[in-house]
Formats: C-alpha cells, sequence, structure tokens
C-alpha cells in the first residue's frame, strides 16, 4: 500500500454551494489548476494556492482542504 494525497476541492465547492469559476474568483487561483487539482490530475501542489483557498473559504484546518490516503500499489 502506498499513500497518496489528495486535495477536497470538489467537496469543498459542494459543502458551500459555489462552482470552481467562484472559487476561482474568491481565491485569485486560475479556474484550470482548481479543476486540475478537484480531478486528481495535478501532481504538484502550489502551497500558495492551498494559502489561498483556506483564505478565500475562512478554513484555518488544513484537513478541511487535503488528505491523505491510502492506494493500492500497481504491480
Amino acid at each position: 500500500m502506498s499513500k497518496k494525497v489528495v486535495i477536497k476541492i470538489a467537496s469543498l465547492t459542494k459543502k458551500r454551494n459555489i462552482s470552481l469559476r467562484e472559487l476561482s474568483r474568491l481565491s485569485d487561483v486560475r479556474h484550470a489548476a482548481l479543476s486540475e487539482l478537484s480531478n486528481g490530475k495535478r501532481t504538484n501542489i502550489n502551497f500558495s494556492h492551498l494559502e489561498k483557498i483556506a483564505d478565500a473559504l475562512g478554513i484555518s484546518d488544513i484537513r478541511e482542504i487535503i488528505d491523505l490516503v491510502e492506494t493500492a500499489d500497481k504491480d
């Protein structure tokens, strides 16, 4: 088993009933970057993006944004 960092953009936007475009506007993070994070297609995480998202959504606990999950190893 290996571990993977998951950015919980989809659940954050759903919980707050906002779109990715609205989150992009609020956080000043490009829509494309948020979309890639949301879909798990971005492998590098820009910590300033996480800070901007947290600030825009009033989040003080980073665990609301990121999670560490176990994944099955591909053999």
